[in-house]
């Protein structure tokens, strides 16, 4: 092994925030070392939000054009995966090439380094036989990877993860899903949009759990409405794979099959093989306890996935841009997530931000809730087939401000943007009452939400 070389900073995995601190770090004039072993910009633009949003598009594509009996005519739709698969093969990831990404990061200035890294000490990272000792220190920012569950007979089975559903060129006939949660709904409505025969196994009581209630039965009923199969409130238990595909037994005693099974139980951070005992962390943490200023130890800074504040692509970049202007001494306010948006892109799309009414209430505050459908709506009558979804407001009485809302529908992840900044500003509810909301919008409906309470 060589001489170790200086750096100022090493940041350990070039996803969508490592790449922002890196890039950035490097373009203030800094000497950067980022190390990646997988593509340039992680899970985000190759087989996350990008990709898997081209998808929801198409298949949205073909949900409104059977809406058109009834309303403007007929149609007949004839779905073909082909021109989706070219589309994320050729627009979003290069055939999973990351040329155009690593190109972006050194024309920063920043060195790329292909591998995967090891910190050996305080400040100190290895790749392979080169080690660098990083002046200002080292940032940390590997993501998370999909979580496989301990099932019996499930290890060694060509099960898909969201990867694999990414990648297919060709959609199986029957799909089975483990997981009722974001990823696992958004496929699971594509894939049956597109034909496919979906089955999704969630062993909570409801879809989307960790959302509110109205969001799962909003969630739930869109499923159905699609042909999918949910089973709520069972588990696989064991599964067996042969030449017809996957069959799964579940704890009520009945067996599912499916020719694919997609597993979407979750994520877990990057943090094993890292080093990171050599810098008094430890590995077998689930995530990286950060301060407000991304720091999770002398010398070391964490962002995106591995923090566990969010596994998104916004939360990410927000972060990074925390971590940004500490290293470089630039202060500005630190991480702040009582107002962490997030959507889930299903049809309707569920949008949601701070806490939910269950969470306000378990945090002991004064809890008043405001509500409206929004096919009551004088946009959502316009509408018609497609209209589903709600505002819901999440009021903490004792301040008179919102700490939560949801917003689903057609348009739930764009209307979610008033009620973000409500949060996040808190803004008196006074005040958004006396808020002139423009008429006939999807918002509108967050002004017939706040005059319910």
């Amino acid at each position: 092994m060589g001489e170790a070389q200086q750096a100022d900073v090493v940041v350990v995995g070039l996803g969508v925030g490592g790449e922002e601190v890196g890039g950035r770090l490097a373009q203030a004039g800094l000497t950067v070392i980022g190390v990646e072993h997988t593509l340039v910009g992680g899970e985000c633009p190759y087989w996350g939000c990008i990709p898997t949003k081209m998808m929801i598009r198409a298949g949205n594509a073909l949900a409104e054009a059977r809406r058109i009996p009834g309303l403007a005519g007929e149609a007949q739709v004839q779905p073909d995966w082909a021109p989706v698969a070219r589309r994320i093969r050729e627009q979003a990831t290069d055939t999973w090439d990351d040329k155009v990404a690593v190109d972006r990061f050194t024309g920063k200035g920043g060195h790329f380094v292909r591998g995967r890294a090891t910190i050996t000490g305080a400040g100190r990272v290895r790749v392979d036989e080169q080690e660098w000792v990083a002046r200002r220190g080292i940032v940390v920012a590997t993501g998370t990877t999909a979580v496989v569950p301990p099932i019996e007979g499930l290890a060694g089975t060509p099960y898909w993860t969201n990867r694999e559903a990414v990648e297919a060129e060709t959609l199986p006939e029957t799909l089975l899903v483990l997981g009722g949660g974001a990823i696992g709904l958004e496929l699971s409505q594509v894939m049956a949009r597109f034909g496919v025969q979906v089955t999704v196994i969630e062993g909570s009581d409801r879809l989307l759990a960790m959302e509110e209630p109205e969001s799962s039965e909003t969630a739930a009923a869109a499923l159905a409405a699609d042909g999918i199969r949910t089973l709520t409130g069972v588990r696989a238990q064991h599964v067996t794979h042969s030449g017809d595909g996957f069959s799964v037994q579940l704890s009520d005693g009945s067996t599912v099959t499916g020719e694919r099974l997609l597993v979407a139980t979750g994520r877990a951070a990057r943090l094993g093989g890292l080093g990171l005992e050599t810098i008094g962390l430890d590995p077998s943490a689930r995530f990286l306890t950060t301060d407000d200023r991304m720091r999770v130890a002398d010398g070391v800074w964490a962002v995106g996935d591995v923090t566990g504040n969010g596994a998104f692509t916004h939360m990410a970049m927000y972060e990074a841009d925390v971590a940004v202007r500490d290293i470089l001494g630039q202060g500005g306010p630190g991480a702040d997530y009582h107002a962490r948006p997030r959507v889930t892109f299903t049809d309707p799309e569920i949008g949601a931000v701070g806490l939910t009414e269950q969470q306000a209430r378990d945090a002991g505050l004064d809890v008043q809730v405001g509500y409206s459908s929004l096919p009551s709506s004088s946009r959502g009558f316009v509408h018609g087939p497609g209209n589903e979804g709600f505002i819901k407001v999440v009021v903490d009485r004792s301040r008179g401000v919102l700490v939560g809302a949801t917003s689903a529908g057609p348009s739930g992840g764009e209307v979610l943007g008033a009620l973000t900044v409500a949060v996040k500003a808190e803004v008196p509810v006074a005040t958004l009452q006396a808020t002139i909301w423009a008429y006939p919008t999807f918002h509108r409906a967050i002004g017939d939400a706040l005059h319910s309470l």
